[in-house]
């Protein structure tokens, strides 16, 4: 590749090449807090599907290190989608060092609340809005838990939000920086957050689960106990590599469920969802 960006993320590192000068120059400028990776974990490349495609309705063709076949090409102007899917396929594919769990997670006095749920739940908007109320963000994509700490470690890399959460972000976090807005999208109008410094610059000091939330938006306020065996199925629907890690997996994911509290919380929104979540951790 032409054009080339390399940066860290947590404990991976990444090296994103692309045949297109913009989308490096948008990378670098979004991740220009984050450190550099002098020897990435996963390359992702950026490209055209065919010679011709470079210049004439110019798309971008997502592979790398790991990829899935027949992945539909994006438009150019969706570059910047197109490297934070290509990030987070390396990620799910190919981390082995900690058990991954699709899901948030935001940080207070070295204790950590893990959100998962199905797409659309709300975990990336909660996590973001309690990172506004002074918690520390930790990310959003993915949870790295520790197999031989039980620890949680960050992986805060740009909040994508999509649809009615820009605004709602936007206007809670007023100073944050923001990608450009990118309209017509498989998954509707999606803009990238900047985490901020804070995220960024903790984001190697781990911190220990004590809560895990199942969130779910849109409902009435309602509060309920999750027990152990319905946390363990639901988390290994949520892992992208509890499988390949075998009886690691298995005793990582048993022990999170068993020993960390477990609530599944409905909310109508955003406000009610934090005093849901305050009220919890007061609890604790």
């Amino acid at each position: 590749m032409k054009h080339q960006f390399a940066m860290r993320v947590g404990p991976v590192g990444f090296r994103i090449g692309s045949a297109w000068r913009a989308p490096v120059e948008q990378l670098a400028a979004l991740y220009a807090g984050y450190p550099g990776a002098d020897v990435p974990d996963f390359t992702v490349r950026l490209g055209p599907p065919s010679p011709l495609r470079r210049w004439l309705r110019p798309a971008v063709a997502l592979a790398g290190d790991f990829t899935l076949p027949d992945t539909a090409p994006l438009p150019l102007a969706h570059a910047l989608l197109a490297a934070e899917m290509g990030m987070n396929l390396q990620v799910a594919l190919g981390h082995r060092r900690h058990l991954l769990l699709h899901a948030a997670a935001v940080e207070r006095g070295g204790r950590a609340i893990v959100m998962t749920g199905e797409s659309g739940a709300g975990k990336s908007t909660l996590a973001t809005l309690l990172g506004a109320r002074g918690w520390r963000f930790m990310g959003d994509e993915f949870v790295l838990l520790d197999p031989a700490t039980g620890m949680i470690h960050a992986f805060p890399r740009l909040v994508s939000l999509k649809n009615r959460a820009i605004a709602a972000v936007a206007a809670a976090l007023p100073d944050a920086r923001f990608g450009p807005l990118l309209t017509g999208t498989p998954k509707g109008d999606i803009r990238h957050l900047v985490p901020d410094a804070r995220a960024v610059a903790a984001m190697d000091d781990p911190a220990m689960p004590a809560l895990l939330l199942f969130p779910r938006f849109g409902e009435a306020a309602a509060v309920r106990a999750v027990a152990a065996g319905e946390a363990f199925v639901r988390l290994t629907q949520a892992s992208t590599n509890y499988v390949a890690l075998g009886e690691r997996g298995f005793d990582t994911l048993t022990r999170f469920a068993r020993d960390v509290p477990k609530v599944a919380v409905d909310y109508p929104d955003g406000e009610a969802a934090i005093a849901q979540v305050e009220a919890l951790w007061a609890a604790l």
